[in-house]
């Protein structure tokens, strides 16, 4: 109940919940670096048993491609620092380089696989200890997959896109270790080019997987934000006492929080100090009704009046 938990509607309690976000951001790395650790290492047990040298190469690929976690990492702990009078948005957009490198992983995690299946159809060799190169794959897959089902979950919690990102990327690395699944399978069969044909179908999911990061980075980049959410922020606002029209509402996004500039229409012949009042209770309304909103500049202008823009 609101009588035991009063919502507060200052601006400094949003920003102690953007710096939560940056710290469950960094939580959700730490422990799915060391599932992805605990995986590369039962993952070198079972190539030490059999000697394979594909399963080495894939333990080798899921060490390298949980290094990628390390920008987010630091992007986080960026995001954490208070804005400068060089930064005065602060460090938020960080999340979203790092972004960029997590998709160019994924690119080339696609582009490896591929052409790791090219050059195995046309030059075929044979795969030994198809079991134990097996049980390697389910133990890749499992690690990776629960760590993308992890840092997914975290990231939309949070509202990071570059967090849904490399959840993204730890799918990919899941799905390249199953192939080596469904490959040994498919050679154990009698079916020798089962290995490079699945090879070729997981680089196409890659793709689609690599389409739907791209699409969630770079939509930050350009400031994209769901409709939902201007929604949202025009009911707060029009809610707020003396606010007659909405002239111009934006948000964007800095990293894993937003920021909203509005202009909003009040009566002509209330006071400067009114306007204010009205101005700092619509701030209070959007910071208490849009999720991960931590900060607003509201504008008043008389309504009926407008100047032409000069310069």
């Amino acid at each position: 109940m609101a009588v035991f938990r009063p919502h507060s509607h200052d601006s400094a309690d949003s920003i102690d919940s953007a710096l939560e976000g940056s710290a469950q951001g960094i939580r959700a790395l730490r422990i799915s670096l060391l599932v992805l650790l605990i995986t590369g290492l039962l993952q070198l047990g079972v190539f030490a048993i059999s000697g394979s040298v594909a399963l080495l190469a894939d333990t080798v690929h899921n060490f390298s491609d949980a290094l990628t976690a390390v920008p987010l990492w630091i992007a986080f702990r960026f995001a954490r620092r208070p804005a400068s009078r060089r930064y005065t948005y602060g460090y938020g957009r960080a999340e979203d380089l790092a972004g960029l490198f997590i998709v160019a992983m994924i690119a080339l995690s696609a582009v490896i696989a591929g052409w790791e299946a090219v050059v195995r159809l046309l030059n075929p060799a044979p795969i030994a200890h198809l079991g134990w190169v097996a049980v390697a794959g389910v133990i890749g897959f499992a690690g990776n997959e629960v760590v993308a089902v992890y840092r997914i979950r975290v990231g939309k919690r949070i509202g990071s896109a570059a967090l849904v990102a490399d959840g993204l990327h730890a799918r990919t690395d899941g799905l390249t270790s199953l192939a080596v699944v469904v490959g040994a399978a498919g050679v154990a069969l009698g079916w020798p080019a089962a290995d490079p044909i699945i090879g070729l179908v997981i680089a196409g999911a890659i793709l689609l997987v690599l389409w739907s990061a791209t699409r969630e980075v770079f939509g930050r980049l350009m400031d994209s934000v769901d409709p939902t959410v201007i929604d949202g922020a025009e009911r707060a606002l029009l809610s707020t006492g003396g606010v007659q029209q909405i002239r111009r509402l934006r948000i964007r996004w800095l990293g894993h929080t937003l920021h909203a500039e509005a202009d909003l229409e009040v009566d002509p012949t209330i006071s400067l100090a009114a306007a204010h009042t009205i101005a700092h209770q619509a701030e209070s309304h959007l910071l208490a009704h849009v999720d991960r909103l931590t900060g607003a500049t509201i504008h008043t202008s008389p309504a009926g009046v407008h100047h032409a823009a000069t310069g």
